[in-house]
């Protein structure tokens, strides 16, 4: 299983961003796909989810600012970004076969290398 994200970059605060995740090697159409972050010193956390129904869980900091779509015909994952913050600020990996954990978080078994993503104020 091979995940490659693209898109990251810098921007101002109030930018957009997107990023994309090609996925291979991996039926991925009805399975959980996702979108984590990690910062400097902090968990890594789920930013958001998409089910192959077409399901999507947002994590609370970027409701209404982030859009995660995929493309199945082409295995793709996509993160839109808008009105980005300074604390959005961090390392984005796409995740394939994301599960729920105890305490409300989540986790994968696939893992991209990550794309840096700098706001700045």
């Amino acid at each position: 299983v091979q995940l490659v994200e693209s898109g990251g970059g810098s921007v101002q605060a109030g930018g957009s961003l997107r990023l994309s995740c090609i996925v291979s090697g991996y039926t991925y159409s009805s399975g959980c796909m996702a979108w984590f972050r990690q910062a400097p010193g902090k968990e890594r956390e789920a930013v958001a989810n998409i089910w192959g129904n077409g399901a999507t869980y947002y994590a609370d900091s970027v409701k209404g600012r982030f859009s995660i779509n995929r493309d199945n015909a082409n295995n793709t994952v996509n993160l839109r970004m808008n009105n980005l913050k300074p604390e959005d600020t961090a390392m984005y990996y796409c995740a394939a076969e994301c599960r729920r954990r105890p305490g409300d978080t989540w986790d994968a078994n696939y893992w991209g290398q990550g794309t840096q993503v700098t706001v700045s104020s």
